[in-house]
């Protein structure tokens, strides 16, 4: 396994333990400097990033969707943001559902990620260097609107009455419906509470 690639063929298509170690392996490649030269490992990640939820719909294994899933996780944070900043969004919100509290997390974390660069210009307000020339303003908003109205339908949907006895996210159990709690907590955070009032 020395290219990131080969990492993803292992894991889509390898033993249990084989396909485990190829989705821990991604991340060492991902930050070491000798795995795929330069611009064309940027490249391979961004294209496996952007057939990360097509490939998904594939895999049959509990596993397997984890391992992928992980993987995926590490090295979401370097895909191509400029032309489509919410095209894995649904995937992401279907991730928020899973039973697998792992596949949760690593949903929740790379939407984490994508909070930032869309709330960017609500954080600092009148900068226009730190949007970039390829994101408007208005663009940001209405991806924001959309994906909050989805979170609270979504969080709506998983309610519990048992929920309602829990102060604090923190003390909510292990499930989909802390998972959504926790992107709509760092949704607010970023946006402001005005701001997510839409």
């Amino acid at each position: 396994m020395t290219t990131i690639g080969e990492c993803f063929e292992i894991i889509l298509n390898g033993g249990k333990d084989e396909s485990r170690r190829a989705a821990r392996r991604v991340g060492k490649l991902v930050y070491s400097s000798s795995a795929t030269a330069g611009k064309k490992k940027y490249e391979q990640i961004a294209d496996l990033v952007k057939t990360a939820p097509q490939k998904y719909e594939h895999i049959v294994e509990d596993w397997r969707q984890e391992n992928f899933v992980m993987a995926i996780s590490v090295m979401y944070f370097l895909h191509d943001k400029e032309n489509q900043p919410d095209f894995i969004f649904p995937w992401l919100l279907q991730s928020l559902q899973h039973k697998n509290g792992y596949i949760r997390y690593a949903a929740v974390k790379m939407i984490s990620h994508e909070i930032g660069p869309l709330t960017v210009h609500l954080r600092f307000p009148g900068n226009r260097s730190i949007l970039g020339d390829k994101l408007k303003p208005e663009q940001a908003d209405n991806i924001l609107r959309s994906f909050f109205m989805d979170l609270n339908n979504l969080s709506s949907t998983l309610w519990q009455p048992k929920y309602k006895r829990h102060k604090y996210i923190d003390s909510l159990p292990a499930c989909p419906y802390k998972s959504v709690q926790m992107v709509l907590a760092e949704l607010e955070e970023s946006c402001n509470e005005i701001q997510t009032n839409f």
